[in-house]
């Protein structure tokens, strides 16, 4: 067995760019202070990934559920703030994870935007599908991939309607390669299609100008809240590569919080960092605290 010792000059290293990361990064939680004060007198809008963020990254897509506190954490956020769930998920399978039908669903990376419902046996109303006309070839190449992976023991592909995700989690990080170049080679039968690459997953997607990004300034249109609206306050928490393009949107318009939920240091437009799901939720019931404090505040009697 090897000493532990040589690995501690490289431990901390990497704690102490960790801890030059937060400096420029800092907790949300332990700047809340300032996240309220940025809140005051503006309407938040809040925005969630699903993976990673309201629920723990795990190695079956399929049985990466919430906990019954997330959901109530959720819920409450909802009855006070606009509320969306940005997800690279198909929105079927993230509303049937979340059950909240009063939340807004933008589904398949910003690809498919519903709005909210009364119940859960109501239709959500579909606001915006830009890749429709993606479908018939986004299945053929979820059929190919199926096909072309299959020997890959761990590989998964799974088709999110809109885009289509190969997770690599559960195969052996030397066929990781492999599998990509698998990837590629169906993938210069559809042309119409690009690769990029999430936490420990391949995704899909058609080869058009729409991002998680653009379903953010979407939202915030349909809300009422357009670019020239300083009255509002944006707050997207997200953990992947992908929720980078929501974080530039709020740098762009200068206004607005990324969060990153990172226990590591990574290259962020984020402005916050939250550690896990378990901080996240915390966020999330002292943001509506804090609005609940306001709201209290305001209707108390001057005398």
């Amino acid at each position: 067995m090897r000493a532990s010792s040589p690995t501690r000059p490289a431990a901390a290293a990497v704690d102490a760019e960790y801890d030059a990361w937060t400096r420029k990064h800092p907790s949300a939680l332990g700047s809340f202070e300032q996240v309220a004060a940025a809140a005051s007198g503006k309407r938040v809008v809040v925005f969630l990934d699903y993976d990673g963020t309201l629920s723990p990254i795990v190695a079956d897509p399929d049985m990466a559920f919430m906990s019954d506190e997330m959901r109530a954490a959720v819920r409450d956020v909802a009855e006070h703030f606009p509320a969306a769930i940005v997800t690279g998920r198909c929105v079927d399978k993230v509303q049937s994870f979340v059950g909240l039908p009063e939340l807004y669903y933008a589904g398949s990376h910003g690809m498919d935007i519903k709005g909210p419902s009364s119940n859960e046996e109501e239709d959500t109303k579909i606001l915006l599908q830009p890749a429709r006309e993606f479908l018939p070839v986004i299945n053929k190449a979820y059929k190919a991939l199926m096909e072309k992976t299959k020997s890959t023991p761990g590989a998964r592909v799974e088709n999110n309607k809109f885009c289509l995700s190969v997770h690599f989690r559960c195969v052996d990080e030397k066929r990781w390669n492999p599998l990509a170049e698998q990837v590629k080679a169906v993938l210069r039968d559809y042309p119409e299609l690009k690769l990029t690459q999430g936490r420990k997953v391949l995704e899909i997607r058609p080869s058009i100008m729409w991002d998680k990004g653009k379903a953010v300034e979407f939202l915030l249109k349909s809300l009422g809240f357009d670019d020239d609206r300083r009255d509002v306050l944006p707050v997207y928490i997200g953990d992947d590569r992908t929720d980078e393009d929501a974080f530039k949107v709020l740098r762009k318009r200068g206004q607005g919080l990324g969060i990153l939920v990172s226990k590591c240091a990574k290259e962020t437009d984020a402005s916050y960092s939250l550690q896990d799901p378990a901080e996240v939720m915390e966020f999330l019931v002292r943001l509506v605290q804090w609005k609940l404090r306001r709201s209290s505040s305001a209707m108390r009697p001057r005398v």
